[in-house]
């Protein structure tokens, strides 16, 4: 079979994630899509109770659905009844010198599937993308996106390098068997860098998120005397980033679609004076005692205006969290900042 390196970017490349039996993840596939299934039947029928009996019933049945899942929340521990945690290679202890030599991990394992046939999130995948990257730049991984951080002036991400000393990190935590708040179990993440690896900021994620809204936008402003600098990315490429690949699926976030590297989900309103979808891109992050997430909501910008306008990109909403403590759902909770600061801005 020929894998490629876009197949690797969208989780297309049947190469497996930390479980190894094909049967269990087929399994909860199947429960993922039961749930699906179930949510979609419960809006259906909200949409047709609201097209029958008005909007005041909704919008209790929403109000009540909103308020048994903030209680069911706040009641709740993070990271107790998360299955993925239980896979013993989140908790390899092994250093490994190179991303080339941590292959031997999976690389003799079978492929889940046909490369291009279904999407299977893969930190594995993301591990021997960084060996692309290692060989086709002829430098260690590592040192290639050391110098990329500092380009783009993220100067506290760091590798996540147990032996090092470094300024400020953070301890993290976990909630044991018991419920009970523990120091997270030692790990080496020199086996998935890029999967993982790396530690960081809320500064650097916001410096990194609005280098590549720049990016995306800066080929919308074209009229303003050629006192634009380039972004670090051209356009297109971002905007390939963030457009969303055939077959692909988000677990965080039901209405998007995964695409290269991000969850994106596009523009669409389906009803007049109803429920409005904003194109926005996201991801978020797990590991062993730690939780993240990085959001940027572009403007809709007006093509018209933009000679005109005296702001020049980013323009747009950029919302990063991140949390040191395992297993918590974060990217709602930064979509619904998002769309707070995003309706201060228009009402300006």
């Amino acid at each position: 079979v020929t894998i490629t390196t876009r197949l690797l970017v969208s989780h297309l490349s049947g190469i497996r994630h930390y479980e190894k039996d094909i049967t269990k993840v087929k399994e909860e596939k199947e429960k993922a899509n039961r749930a699906l299934k179930l949510t979609k039947s419960h809006q259906d029928k909200e949409q047709k109770e609201k097209e029958g009996k008005g909007i005041e019933k909704t919008d209790c049945v929403k109000q009540k659905k909103e308020h048994d899942s903030e209680t069911k929340s706040r009641h709740s521990k993070p990271g107790r009844n998360d299955k993925e945690f239980e896979q013993e290679e989140y908790y390899l202890k092994e250093k490994f010198e190179s991303v080339i030599e941590s292959l031997k991990i999976f690389k003799n394992d079978p492929l889940f599937f046909k490369p291009g046939d279904q999407f299977l999130y893969s930190t594995y995948g993301f591990t021997l993308l960084s060996a692309v990257v290692e060989r086709a730049s002829g430098q260690k991984f590592t040192d290639y996106m050391l110098k990329m951080f500092r380009d783009l002036d993220m100067l506290s991400t760091v590798l996540d390098d147990n032996e090092a000393m470094i300024y400020n990190r953070a301890r993290c935590y976990i909630y044991n068997k018991k419920g009970r708040l523990v120091n997270a179990p030692y790990v080496d993440n020199s086996y998935k860098w890029a999967g993982g690896g790396f530690l960081s900021s809320v500064g650097d994620l916001l410096k990194f998120g609005n280098a590549l809204l720049y990016s995306y936008q800066a080929g919308q402003f074209k009229n303003r005397n050629g006192k634009l600098l380039p972004g670090y990315l051209k356009p297109g490429t971002v905007a390939m980033m963030w457009t969303p690949v055939p077959k692909t699926e988000v677990s965080w976030d039901r209405d998007g679609k995964y695409a290269m590297a991000w969850a994106v989900v596009e523009k669409n309103q389906q009803y007049g004076c109803c429920r409005q979808q904003r194109h926005y891109a996201s991801h978020t992050g797990g590991a062993v005692g730690a939780s993240s997430v990085l959001l940027i909501l572009p403007e809709e910008l007006d093509p018209e205006a933009l000679g005109t306008s005296p702001v020049a990109p980013p323009r747009g909403v950029v919302v990063t969290i991140i949390c040191n403590m395992q297993s918590v759902s974060l990217n709602s909770t930064a979509l619904k900042i998002a769309r707070e600061f995003d309706k201060e801005k228009r009402a300006q």
